[in-house]
């Protein structure tokens, strides 16, 4: 940090405290496919270019299919398998599938080995969550991301292929005591628990 000498204590101090509360996300200069674009609890984030890339299938050394090659769900569950330890059971799909509109709020999915809470919960979403987010017209098939803050009013992800902006906010509100994130498009959040 540098101090400029005609900065009042009170400056430096509300200076430092800033940067002690909120650090920046390391950041590297991912220029093509396969390129670390950012890390999060040791799990990287790879550079994809665009949507539709595929570079083959990650499997883990123990066979476990991880998804394709740099894509959102790969991340997901190359972040769960490597910081959360978790194998899915269901270890296929696209992004929108990981949610199951069958289940009620707060419920194990089944698929998954997670539970899944529906946007408009009365749980609120926790960082090294699974978010979930609707296909549309560009993207018939749904994204996924980690949560990897959460505040009084938003949340911060981490993601993986989508292009080179690798952590996105979105607003949190808390309405007739359920939890909303963002907007309609976000399907829920899936999380590993004890149960």
């Amino acid at each position: 940090m540098s101090c400029k000498k005609e900065q009042s204590t009170s400056q430096l101090i509300l200076s430092e405290t800033q940067s002690q509360e909120a650090p920046k996300p390391k950041k590297f200069n991912a220029k093509k496919v396969g390129d670390t674009l950012d890390v999060f609890n040791d799990v990287y984030v790879f550079y994809n270019k665009s949507m539709n890339n595929v570079s083959g299938r990650n499997l883990t050394k123990d066979g476990y299919n991880l998804g394709l090659k740099w894509q959102c769900v790969e991340f997901v569950k190359r972040y769960y398998y490597d910081y959360l330890n978790h194998k899915m059971p269901n270890s296929y799909g696209h992004a929108k599938d990981f949610f199951n509109p069958a289940l009620k709020d707060n419920q194990k999915n089944k698929d998954r080995n997670l539970v899944q809470f529906t946007n408009g919960s009365q749980l609120k979403p926790e960082v090294n969550d699974l978010i979930i987010f609707k296909g549309n017209i560009l993207n018939s098939y749904g994204h996924v991301a980690i949560i990897s803050k959460v505040n009084k009013n938003s949340i911060e992800v981490v993601q993986q292929n989508v292009g080179k902006d690798s952590r996105e906010d979105f607003k949190l509100r808390l309405k007739n005591d359920k939890w909303t994130v963002g907007d309609s498009s976000v399907l829920g959040w899936l999380r590993k628990t004890d149960r």
